[in-house]
């Protein structure tokens, strides 16, 4: 299973990391939600790669950006 990661902008607490971990978890295919508040960076596992499209949108829903995704 491919683990994709990017950063996420505007996080301050727990609640945040939560809301990210919510709605990136609804994701079709996602089985497993890593984020962590110290440094915005999102580990989103999954049973096949999510375009960068459906999760900044997910993102966008919790109330936040992806700042940084990796460039291939």
């Amino acid at each position: 299973m491919p683990t994709q990661t990017f950063k996420v902008a505007g996080m301050t607490c727990q609640h945040c990391v939560a809301s990210v971990q919510e709605e990136l978890g609804e994701l079709p295919g996602v089985t497993d939600v890593d984020v962590s508040l110290e440094t915005g960076r999102v580990a989103v596992t999954s049973k096949s790669e999510i375009s960068e499209e459906a999760a900044s949108a997910a993102v966008r829903e919790a109330g936040y950006t992806v700042a940084e995704w990796p460039q291939e």
